[in-house]
């Protein structure tokens, strides 16, 4: 379904190998045929650019159709304005600029406007009325291509060219050579590298001289040392505790969602945290501790369990109901207590209830590690933000050279900011790339 979509907007026909070097020549060529190059392109085409999009894989847009489980979490509606930019940490100051120029509300007209409805669900998170991803790039190709746009799929770069401080072309694998006016840069980082994301476009902007910090995953599930962790796989916890320990002391406390997987666990919450229990994981073990009831004291908790095992004393305490706590984990927790569950509940020990209550409140996972760049949703690091006029989101060294999206070192929070940072960086590039 996906290829046919493409297909039918774009053609996925690459050019034969030249035998020799052919040279042809653009406004605009924009390298990467993801949300901020799709952006970026089309943008600069309805100014008038003539606009080449260069995409090494087959098809467009392969890390938008996966993004939000398939959904595509568009942005985030959050209406302060300067909370929304916290979410990038200390270098969301950079990006007050450039969302002066393409807002949060732009960007949900931008959609609107083409035709595709959006919605908002909790935490101002924002999706397609059709909850599907593919919605977001047909209307994003139909955009691009209504106002001009030229493709190339299945095309790879293989170097820039420069002469001072300008980029003059670029060189294809196939040895065609490609000029341009200017060089929209939007190959993203290094997650999820089977959608192309392969780091390509960091090793172009060393060869020409720019900084890059090293890449790491970001927003990425983490492992858990227990083996028995897989049992829990597909089970999920809504509006739990979580706290990441490490030397017996609390280091990050939050609320939310969290999904087991086969190897560790997941849901936004855990990949929020990613980042930070990696740099944990340097200096020592780090724990991951779930609190099943966050808005109860030990005390008051202690009082519910007693009339709870009082009113069910002829149970065994393995069959016992417990809303907030899956069976299979209830099940677990009595085993590493080593509780045997078909002791009857009017014979547990007071002790062994306050041990019970104990690991409710705080169920610790140990941490191995994190998933590797195929389960990351983005990866951290990227170009040195100081080398980018914000204003133009052009390069500071070459005076031709546009940046966009998931290329620039920005960490941010799940919750539609990274789709965020794609359409404001795009229109901001390709307004200026174009003129």
């Amino acid at each position: 379904m996906i290829k046919k979509v493409v297909k039918k907007t774009v053609s996925t026909k690459a050019k034969p190998k030249a035998s020799k070097l052919e040279v042809v020549s653009y406004d605009v060529v924009v390298v990467g045929g993801g949300p901020a190059g799709l952006m970026a392109a089309g943008v600069a085409a309805k100014d008038g650019a003539k606009v080449l999009v260069i995409e090494k894989n087959e098809e467009l847009g392969k890390k938008l159709l996966i993004s939000g489980g398939g959904r595509c979490n568009i942005t985030n509606a959050n209406p302060n304005h300067r909370d929304f930019v916290s979410k990038y940490g200390k270098k969301g100051n950079f990006l007050f600029t450039p969302f002066s120029i393409f807002s949060v509300n732009d960007s949900i007209k931008f959609f609107n406007d083409l035709g595709l409805k959006t919605k908002v669900e909790p935490g101002f998170r924002v999706f397609p009325e059709s909850n599907n991803s593919i919605d977001v790039l047909e209307t994003l190709v139909r955009y691009a291509k209504n106002n001009g746009v030229e493709f190339k799929l299945s095309a790879e770069v293989d170097k820039f060219k420069k002469v001072g401080e300008k980029i003059s072309s670029i060189v294809l694998k196939n040895r065609e050579e490609i000029k341009a006016k200017s060089f929209v840069l939007a190959t993203g980082g290094k997650s999820h590298p089977e959608t192309g994301s392969t780091g390509d476009g960091f090793k172009w902007l060393k060869e020409l001289g720019h900084k890059v910090a090293d890449s790491n995953p970001s927003l990425v599930p983490i492992k858990i040392k227990e083996l028995w962790i897989g049992d829990f796989a597909g089970i999920t916890l809504e509006n739990v505790g979580i706290s990441v320990w490490q030397d017996s002391k609390k280091i990050i406390n939050k609320k939310g969602r969290i999904l087991f997987t086969h190897e560790g666990a997941s849901g936004p919450t855990i990949l929020n945290m990613s980042k930070d229990i990696g740099d944990l994981l340097q200096y020592g073990e780090t724990k991951v501790a779930v609190d099943f009831f966050p808005g109860i004291g030990l005390d008051e908790l202690h009082e519910k369990f007693k009339k709870l095992f009082e009113l069910h004393s002829s149970k065994k305490i393995k069959n016992l109901i417990i809303n907030e706590v899956p069976a299979k984990i209830f099940l677990k927790i009595l085993g590493l207590l080593k509780i045997d569950g078909d002791i009857e509940m009017h014979s547990i020990m007071r002790e062994e209830r306050i041990a019970i209550i104990d690991k409710l409140k705080k169920f610790e996972l140990r941490v191995s590690g994190l998933l590797g760049y195929d389960k990351a949703i983005i990866s951290s690091g990227g170009l040195d933000l100081k080398e980018v006029d914000f204003r133009t989101m052009k390069s500071k060294l070459f005076d031709n050279l546009f940046f966009v999206g998931d290329l620039l070192d920005f960490d941010r929070p799940s919750g539609g900011f990274s789709l965020q940072l794609c359409w404001t960086t795009g229109y901001v590039a390709g307004k200026n790339s174009a003129n």
